[in-house]
């Protein structure tokens, strides 16, 4: 069963209109959580490069990554949970998790199931919800994984 249907949502997923990389975020973490994640990683041996400026090096511990000085340059994490459906984490602050998928990947009702699995999966891996703001809309989410009930629900325009 589906946690959405791709007709009640499509035009949330239409890159034209709501920028084509919405913002995912987990608020209230820490580095044990972004090490969670980073050990999802490996368990779900999913695809992933993770990238320091141009260079690309083995999976840090989270705590070693979060500790680089402030104005060093901010590494990402490339994260394929499926073959073609990227997920772009950002190491900015211990106490967010932030990442970015491009919504021209996530369209129709298999790819949208796919996404709300792997919310799913990150969500219940931390125990926390994750929140997905339309790009460049910090903090007015239309969409998230409500750990509270298991499942990725719509939230409508806020």
């Amino acid at each position: 069963m589906s946690d959405l249907l791709w007709a009640d949502v499509k035009e949330y997923f239409d890159p034209y209109k709501m920028g084509s990389l919405p913002d995912l975020r987990v608020p209230h973490t820490s580095a044990d959580d972004w090490q969670a994640v980073l050990d999802l990683v490996v368990e779900r041996r999913w695809g992933h490069e993770y990238v320091e400026g141009d260079t690309a090096l083995p999976l840090p511990r989270a705590v070693d990554v979060l500790a680089r000085p402030r104005d060093a340059e901010c590494p990402q994490l490339r994260l394929w949970p499926t073959g073609d459906m990227c997920a772009i984490f950002r190491f900015h602050a211990a106490e967010e998790i932030d990442f970015d998928m491009d919504l021209r990947e996530l369209q129709g009702q298999e790819r949208l199931d796919l996404f709300c699995d792997f919310l799913r999966t990150i969500g219940g891996r931390l125990g926390k919800s994750v929140f997905m703001d339309p790009e460049g809309a910090y903090g007015h989410p239309f969409l998230a994984f409500d750990i509270r009930i298991g499942r990725v629900v719509f939230l409508g325009e806020r």
